[in-house]
């Protein structure tokens, strides 16, 4: 084309400056590049006891978290009254968030592998406390859909025998009153913590290992707000590809999703837990973590101002936190006084 050899082809370049052609061609930096090190944006995978992440430096949250649930994993006697939500020592405390970040910003402090997936252990129960694994979190999501939906991912657990779950946040973007696309999100606390638009679920379960059935498979997108009882699972349900896309993750990548899975929704019933049985679970939780009588009280005065009746087993649980407490508390009087 007229430009002889004024612009070098790259073996030439190669030859120049002795480089290897397979190196340059972008199979490896060039040792000279690599000198004084490479950019380290702290993304690698990272493994605990039942999960594991990948970890946003520049937000201070996870990019996702991955965790496997059986039945025999969410029983047992851990108890999240003795874990405290804390830094994870792995993260290096300039990227870290902190528990100051999210006090009197208005988010819950909202798990990715939640607490209750690991009764079986107290290190893994304690490392799901780790803030790595929270993201800032709607408190009624927190509390209600994206709680009722952890519920279910165990409630899998008595028809499959494992079940993997990754869950992380997303930024999605909005279109303004202009027609255009942006990427906008809140941050909290002296860290800049991001809240997330919206949050991720991706449930992947076996049947077992010896069942010729295929896997089945669900992802799910929720958005960062109050969701009432009024709405049912299927309504967030996305194709994985559409998911892969918005978060640029492959989910199960061994996985070949187009001809190995089923859709969950249609093998199980994708159905969340009710108003009613929700609400006597929840004050079951507080029942069982009253320390004194005016809290156990309290507790019961809820229930029936949500209108809610304590079934028969509430009500066992009820009378032996009653009788628990009647006998602690004139003892502890009686420490003080001697004290």
């Amino acid at each position: 084309m007229g430009l002889g050899r004024s612009v070098p082809h790259s073996v030439d370049l190669c030859r120049m400056y002795g480089l290897n052609l397979f190196i340059f061609m972008g199979r490896a930096a060039p040792p000279v590049l690599e000198e004084f090190g490479l950019p380290d944006a702290g993304a690698e995978s990272r493994t605990y006891l039942n999960h594991a992440l990948s970890y946003d430096q520049a937000k201070r949250i996870p990019r996702w978290v991955v965790e496997h649930v059986s039945q025999q994993k969410t029983l047992g006697s851990a108890d999240r009254q003795h874990c405290k939500f804390k830094p994870d020592p792995n993260i290096p405390l300039m990227f870290s968030a902190v528990n100051e970040d999210y006090l009197g910003s208005g988010w819950s402090r909202g798990h990715m592998a939640p607490a209750g997936d690991n009764k079986f252990s107290t290190q893994a129960m304690a490392e799901t406390f780790y803030l790595s694994n929270i993201v800032p979190q709607n408190y009624e999501n927190n509390a209600g859909f994206w709680n009722r939906m952890e519920m279910y991912c165990r409630e899998l657990t008595k028809r499959f025998e494992d079940v993997w779950i990754v869950s992380g946040p997303l930024t999605l973007p909005q279109t303004d009153d202009d027609g255009k696309k942006r990427v906008t999100y809140q941050v909290i606390g002296k860290d800049d913590v991001a809240v997330p638009s919206h949050l991720y679920k991706v449930i992947l379960a076996r049947r077992s290992k010896t069942s010729a059935e295929p896997l089945v498979l669900g992802a799910f997108v929720v958005p960062n707000n109050p969701i009432s009882f009024s709405h049912q699972l299927p309504e967030y349900q996305v194709n994985i590809e559409d998911l892969e896309k918005m978060s640029g993750l492959v989910f199960f990548p061994q996985v070949d999703k187009t001809k190995d899975v089923k859709n969950l929704c249609d093998v199980d019933t994708c159905k969340l837990i009710g108003f009613k049985e929700f609400t006597l679970y929840l004050t079951g939780r507080k029942v069982q973590s009253a320390r004194t009588l005016h809290r156990l009280e309290k507790a019961m005065s809820e229930l029936r101002e949500s209108g809610v009746e304590p079934d028969e087993y509430l009500m066992r649980v009820y009378k032996k936190k009653e009788e628990e407490l009647a006998q602690q508390e004139p003892r502890e009087a009686r420490e003080r006084k001697t004290g």
